[in-house]
């Protein structure tokens, strides 16, 4: 089966469970109920990938497609768009936002790259906030390191509002209250960036190492 058939053949099987005389959990589902599962496969792909395993990666896929056929399925029966639509969407926003391919523009470096989109971007929503469109779902850490991003590309005072410490200084904090922890926190996402480290990622894998050492058998 062709990858156009197999795709074809998963939209027809999420409308047939929709359907009347479908399934009845899947027919109650709406955008809002199913939105905490979208973002559950969305982390449980990045797992897959961060730990090299491609049929645990091939699966979860496959899970997050469940997510979009649903969405959009939901949405086709409400008349508000179809499948069609999200996909002409996308191949619009990749042809206006890659100029570099099929265009005009100029990118030799991935960074040039990254330029042109936001540049593009911005012309896009004129005056819009370069920080308006960050979701307020994302994880605490890497909401932070998005925030700080977008807005040192924008010129804005990031670090005139970050209470910054120098790795080798051991200056106490007045007090462990949550603002002073945030405030130490948002400090090392600052650190990150700056490191082009991303923080996320960065935390997972220690937690991951740590678990790992925590899980191993005791020494004597």
């Amino acid at each position: 089966m062709s990858d156009r058939d197999a795709l074809a053949h998963a939209i027809q099987v999420m409308a047939r469970l929709r359907a009347p005389g479908g399934c009845p959990w899947d027919r109650e589902q709406t955008h809002q109920s199913l939105a905490k599962y979208a973002i559950e496969e969305a982390h449980e792909v990045a797992e897959a990938a961060e730990n090299h395993d491609m049929a645990g990666l091939r699966e979860e896929l496959g899970d997050l497609l469940l997510q979009v056929l649903f969405h959009a399925q939901i949405a086709h029966e409400a008349g508000a768009f179809s499948l069609d639509d999200v996909a002409t969407g996308l191949v619009d926003k990749l042809t206006r936002r890659h100029p570099h391919v099929f265009g005009e523009g100029t990118a030799s470096t991935p960074e040039q790259v990254e330029e042109n989109w936001d540049a593009i971007k911005q012309q896009e929503n004129p005056g819009s906030h370069p920080l308006d469109d960050i979701p307020a779902t994302l994880p605490a850490l890497m909401r932070a390191q998005k925030v700080i991003s977008r807005a040192q590309k924008a010129n804005l005072p990031v670090v005139d509002h970050l209470d910054l410490v120098n790795p080798d200084q051991h200056r106490p904090y007045d007090s462990n209250t949550a603002g002073d922890i945030g405030n130490e926190l948002l400090g090392l996402v600052w650190r990150a960036n700056q490191a082009g480290v991303d923080a996320e990622q960065a935390l997972r894998h220690a937690t991951r190492a740590l678990r790992a050492a925590l899980d191993s058998p005791r020494t004597s």
